[in-house]
């Protein structure tokens, strides 16, 4: 949430509150922004390489119409294979993968997306720990940090 500094009556404060937003390189409002253009771009990416793979996809936007409320990045309009497994979904993370993020996205997000849609990927952008590369690969969700080349439509 953005604060408004404007809210007190008190020079002093405000100035200082304004400082902390300002110089806050972790979770300030700057920040945040900045992390969402990332990770709009890499959503973007992501597209780019589907469509070139011609790989047909409703994206989240398409999905919230259609009356989802928690969705994935995209929704693949054909299941394909990864290897020998089967993937509906895509996630797209601008991010580093570790446990404790990706615990939290388990239970925000990819759960979710699990029970609605069946099996998916999700794609660390920026890498991931090794412990996380099986955790969920027996219960549908594939972890890596690029997309695939190892693709089969299923058709």
């Amino acid at each position: 949430a953005v604060v408004s500094t404007q809210s007190t009556g008190d020079k002093i404060f405000r100035d200082q509150v304004q400082f902390c937003l300002d110089n806050d390189d972790q979770f300030g409002p700057n920040i945040d922004l900045i992390k969402k253009s990332i990770g709009e771009e890499y959503e973007l990416v992501l597209k780019d390489k589907l469509t070139f793979m011609n790989m047909p996809f409703k994206d989240e936007n398409i999905l919230r119409e259609q009356g989802y409320d928690k969705t994935p990045d995209l929704l693949l309009t054909v299941p394909v294979a990864v290897g020998d497994d089967i993937i509906n979904w895509i996630e797209s993370k601008a991010s580093f993968g570790d446990e404790y993020t990706h615990k939290q996205y388990l239970r925000e997000q990819y759960w979710s997306y699990w029970n609605r849609f069946g099996p998916g990927l999700v794609i660390y952008w920026f890498g991931f720990v090794d412990e996380l590369a099986g955790q969920t690969l027996d219960k549908g969700i594939i972890i890596r940090d690029h997309m695939p080349t190892n693709i089969t439509t299923l058709l």
